[in-house]
């Protein structure tokens, strides 16, 4: 598995030639790429059958992720782009699955298909013999479940580049106090689902280290808008990325020990409710591990990574 995945990378890699001195946000438009003023984004529909999972790592690798429609708009335009230009493929993966999130179809960036793109088939989603995973997308714009290892096309998205967090995602905040980036999620989900949507980002649920990260988190949980929710969830807690699943003293998702003074009341909780989550003062506290509720994703960044990205955008304009 490892020795595919450097030859999946190295092919990337050697594919990313620049197309005709092009040049998208001060960047070269690489080979391949299609950009959309409609949408403001670079597509590229790779026509070589794949699976889910190695599409949506060729398209981390290009700098991109796994395409879907963040709306109707957009699906219009990929549409139209797609029947320009290559008419005769049927279908094409999406960056939507319920992997992580059993009965639930998510997005990649951990939305819900609800709330961006749900023109399924009739009949669909149908979850044939229980093995229907992730999503493909058909011609007339209209989605299905499928099969994970399912080899099909894919299209992969370039928005602008997060250069700060060193990644596609442009809803992760860098914080350059504590030196790393955050998103929080406005999708209520079970922990662990929530922690199911940081990893797919390449990120985790997030771990407080310090009072500086605790105030933080609760400033931005306090500086975001009021989220549109239906359904129950606990309102005013966020999980986090530690837990006493195992009833072996709660540890963060890293395997270190709580900062004693961070909990709410300055003591660590007893009881059945083994997942960690905080208040939206900054203090931590359990919480049943199925309770729905926002969640807040780390990425770590490495700080000379920081660097050579700005060099590398600087040497480019």
């Amino acid at each position: 598995m490892f020795a595919k995945t450097v030859i999946i990378l190295l092919l990337v890699y050697l594919s990313l030639d620049y197309s005709n001195g092009q040049t998208w946000n001060n960047m070269p438009i690489p080979d391949g790429y299609t950009y959309l003023e409609d949408t403001q984004a670079l597509y590229k529909f790779h026509l070589s059958g794949e699976t889910w999972f190695d599409a949506k790592q060729i398209c981390a690798a290009e700098g991109g992720s796994l395409f879907f429609p963040e709306n109707n708009e957009e699906a219009e335009a990929v549409v139209a782009l797609w029947e320009r230009t290559h008419p005769s493929y049927e279908r094409f993966l999406l960056g939507m699955s319920e992997l992580t999130t059993t009965g639930e179809f998510m997005t990649i960036d951990g939305k819900s298909v609800d709330d961006v793109y749900n023109k399924w088939k009739p009949g669909e989603p149908n979850h044939l013999d229980g093995n229907e995973h992730c999503v493909n997308w058909h011609k007339g714009g209209v989605i299905n479940d499928c099969p994970c290892d399912y080899k099909d096309s894919f299209i992969c998205k370039r928005g602008q580049w997060n250069y700060l967090c060193n990644m596609s995602n442009p809803d992760y905040t860098f914080n350059k106090d504590i030196g790393k980036c955050y998103k929080l999620h406005t999708t209520p989900l079970s922990w662990s689902n929530a922690y199911g949507v940081c990893t797919i980002e390449q990120s985790h649920l997030a771990v407080i280290n310090s009072q500086m990260e605790a105030d933080y988190l609760a400033s931005l949980v306090a500086s975001a808008p009021a989220p549109k929710v239906e359904g129950n969830y606990m309102r005013g807690i966020y999980h986090l990325g530690f837990h006493n699943k195992f009833n072996e003293g709660w540890r963060t998702i890293k395997d270190t020990p709580i900062q004693e003074e961070l909990w709410w009341g300055d003591y660590e909780p007893v009881g059945k409710n083994q997942c960690g989550a905080m208040f939206f003062n900054g203090r931590l506290n359990n919480i049943n591990c199925e309770t729905r509720s926002l969640f807040i994703c780390e990425h770590e960044v490495d700080p000379s990574s920081i660097a050579k990205m700005f060099e590398a955008f600087e040497q480019s304009v």
